[in-house]
């Protein structure tokens, strides 16, 4: 399967005084998500509109596979955070009236309405008016209509925001079968645990630059990793361990939330770690790497003292 690039290069775009993008590069593969992050005013949401055509960067360029962008031929899905549709028109109106203005002929769009309608679980909606559905349902007849051109590229801003675990599994596995088909996924959120579950790349912007950009799990990599958490329903007695038998590997030893939270004094003294818990037989749940969530990642490279702007390769 033809994997499709989108880019952005070097994009600058003001409005008046105030420069909101200050060169903004980022490049996206399909069969993958990249989270899009920043604070509010970070210029996400000037950089999806640029993606998007609705105005022209001052500099820069977006491209696809390398060339210019032509969005005429490339079909892009859009959830916007602020919802578009009409409350008080019937649903299927508007998405047939949504799927021709994407170029699709009436017999193809009411054949994709039927689908996402009941993909979504919402069939018995289609000649429903907008207003008597839930926030949730709202939401997910919001997605059908960013997803019934079967497009290429599809911009995700806040697609989780209010909904209840139901409806938001629902969405997710939506969101996961896209990623799949091989689909270009923009994916904007502050609610980081959908970030993580969904992306493997991220771009965190701060004032209108590039903070951050890289494989999550290649950022992850780069912290401390002397930090092991134990997780047992002996804690208490890994702890003992780790302060006395163990303390030529152990530098200290905590308890946090119920797990045993032991410090090494080096990286390189995990396996002796693993094979003398072992060997304790204890009653061990997991071991594994205390590693930085993305939100603490997030809150520590879009503080007003933001670190200079870091890099990481995928691996």
């Amino acid at each position: 399967m033809f994997t499709i690039v989108f880019e952005t290069r070097e994009l600058i775009k003001s409005f008046g005084p105030k420069e909101v993008l200050k060169g903004i590069s980022l490049e996206a593969k399909g069969g993958q998500a990249l989270g899009l992050l920043g604070r509010n005013g970070a210029g996400k949401t000037t950089t999806i509109r640029i993606a998007m055509g609705v105005f022209p960067p001052d500099s820069g360029s977006v491209l696809l596979d390398g060339a210019p962008i032509d969005r005429e031929k490339l079909s892009i899905g859009y959830l916007p955070e602020e919802r578009g549709l009409y409350a008080k028109s019937l649903i299927s109106e508007q998405l047939l009236y949504l799927a021709k203005l994407k170029g699709m002929q009436p017999r193809e769009a009411k054949k994709s309405i039927a689908y996402w309608l009941e993909k979504m679980g919402l069939p018995e909606y289609a000649n429903k008016k907008l207003e008597v559905l839930s926030k949730g349902n709202q939401q997910k007849i919001q997605l059908a209509a960013a997803l019934i051109a079967n497009p290429e590229l599809i911009i995700l801003d806040e697609p989780f925001s209010g909904l209840d675990p139901v409806n938001a599994t629902l969405l997710k596995d939506v969101v996961k079968e896209q990623i799949a088909l091989g689909k270009v996924v923009l994916f904007s959120s502050h609610q980081m645990n959908y970030v993580e579950e969904f992306c493997d790349h991220v771009a965190i912007l701060h004032e209108g630059k590039i903070v951050l950009d890289g494989a999550i799990g290649t950022i992850k990599r780069s912290y401390d990793r002397k930090k092991i958490v134990v997780r047992s329903t002996e804690a208490e007695k890994v702890l003992s361990l780790a302060r006395g038998r163990l303390s030529n590997l152990v530098a200290q030893a905590d308890m946090e939330n119920g797990d045993a939270l032991l410090t090494l004094k080096s990286e390189r003294d995990k396996n002796a770690l693993l094979l003398a818990l072992a060997g304790a037989q204890l009653d061990i749940d997991g071991v594994f790497v205390n590693e930085p969530s993305l939100n603490d990642i997030f809150v520590e490279y879009t503080a007003d003292e933001a670190a200079e702007v870091k890099q990481y390769e995928a691996v």
